[in-house]
């Protein structure tokens, strides 16, 4: 896991670019079809980490609300 993280993260971007370079060499206007593809589901993936990272600051800060009370409760108690 190691290797293969850092040998997906370049390797990927290169075989993208080979890909459509090969597409324009190949096919011309369907090269646009692939990177409105490729757009696409980048818009995708970066709206689920978005959403993911917003999730979980929300549950974060909810946790330490949660903490907080409980804290002013315990003072409360103790007076």
């Amino acid at each position: 896991m190691r290797i293969a993280k850092p040998m997906l993260l370049v390797s990927t971007p290169i075989g993208l670019g080979v890909g459509i370079y090969e597409a324009f060499r190949l096919a011309g206007g369907l090269a646009f079809l692939m990177i409105a593809l490729i757009g696409v589901i980048g818009v995708a993936m970066a709206t689920v980490v978005s959403t993911v990272r917003r999730e979980k600051r929300e549950e974060q800060a909810a946790q330490e609300r949660a903490a907080a009370a409980r804290a002013a409760v315990e003072r409360e108690s103790a007076k």
